[in-house]
């Protein structure tokens, strides 16, 4: 449904129709300058042939630097999305299951079941704040639980786990022998401080997920990366060389720069999408809107006793906002995503006809 609400938006627009585009995760504010000059000075320098498919060794040593690992334990992918496939595809070879807490992004699934693994859900709950039940996560694991996915951020709620339910859920994984892959691709611009899975795990047993595009405005430029023990990174880029052989390395530069100046573009950023987040949860919660307020950008995920969030959405296209409906995110029939990556304007203008039409 996610897609359809996407296709059917486009096609409002290409008849002349204006949509403000609340549906995707994709930032309106324009990658950074030095990011964008950075790129064009390494093509001009040349970088534009074939190079490592482990990715750039200085762009690898910056991530290393930053997350305190071995610069053997990270991989350069084409986008975080690329990253979360190959681990995905190499772990769960030969069948097995994964557990994902929901709700979720679905391309955990749709991955998932692309390559034969089985999915099984663990279901939360907006009442119990999103939290996980470590109880019931160990009561899903089995003999064929290959590995357990975690979005912290999470995407669609922005809801940032907290440090006691994250500390159990490693607690169980362990004891279990069960893998945590955790992406963290909204970490960096979380409001509120986010622990990551690598600080349980100097050797990388668990694996990290990580991307450019939330953090730096990059979500066409696809790279991203993965922080795992050296045997996982070994494979993903063997797999890397027989598919995209290579992030352009033009594009690794820009990166590159990006993590140079992280600290200011991360403020900047999140000091934009803070005050989007408290302008949209003060109007939603004016109009008797159930959520939790966000912990992270870019997303709210409301919720109205009784919604059929599926049709809502479809009529809301009509009167000119592109949402995406709760089920587009698990058994969520009464929600409904809210991105906030359009101009406050917009935004406003948007909230209120969406009050509105509720």
């Amino acid at each position: 449904m996610l897609y359809e609400i996407n296709e059917k938006a486009l096609k409002l627009e290409s008849e002349g129709k204006k949509i403000i585009r609340l549906n995707l995760g994709d930032p309106d504010l324009e990658t950074p300058p030095e990011i964008v000059e950075a790129a064009y000075t390494a093509m001009k320098a040349g970088k534009t042939k074939y190079s490592s498919s482990y990715g750039e060794k200085k762009l690898r040593e910056k991530i290393a630097e930053i997350h305190g690992v071995k610069t053997d334990n990270v991989v350069i992918t084409p986008g975080s999305k690329w990253g979360v496939f190959a681990t995905m595809y190499l772990m769960m070879q030969g069948g097995g299951n994964v557990i994902i807490p929901t709700p979720y992004w679905t391309a955990y699934g749709l991955i998932a079941k692309t390559i034969g693994a089985e999915v099984k859900l663990l279901r939360t709950e907006l009442e119990n704040d999103w939290k996980v039940d470590p109880t019931e996560l160990e009561a899903l694991i089995d003999q064929n639980t290959k590995m357990i996915i975690l979005n912290n951020p999470n995407n669609p709620t922005s809801k940032v786990m907290d440090d006691e339910t994250l500390d159990a859920v490693v607690e169980v994984a362990n004891r279990k022998g069960v893998t945590i892959l955790s992406d963290e691709v909204y970490s960096a611009i979380a409001f509120t401080k986010t622990k990551s899975i690598l600080e349980y795990d100097g050797d990388c047993n668990h694996i990290l997920s990580n991307g450019f595009s939330k953090t730096f405005t990059m979500t066409g430029w696809r790279v991203g990366y993965i922080i795992a023990e050296k045997l996982l990174v070994d494979k993903i880029t063997k797999l890397n060389q027989i598919t995209i052989n290579n992030v352009p390395v033009f594009i690794q530069d820009a990166a590159l720069k990006g993590l140079e100046l992280r600290e200011q573009i991360a403020t900047a950023i999140k000091n934009e999408y803070k005050a989007r987040a408290d302008m949209a949860s003060q109007t939603l919660a004016t109009a008797g809107f159930s959520f939790s307020k966000p912990d992270a950008p870019f997303y709210v995920f409301p919720k109205r006793a009784g919604l059929n969030s599926e049709k809502f959405t479809l009529d809301l296209l009509d009167k000119g906002v592109a949402i995406a409906p709760g089920s587009s995110f698990g058994d969520y029939r009464e929600h409904f995503r809210i991105s906030l990556t359009a101009p406050r304007d917009q935004i406003e203008t948007a909230l209120q006809t969406i009050c509105e039409a509720v």
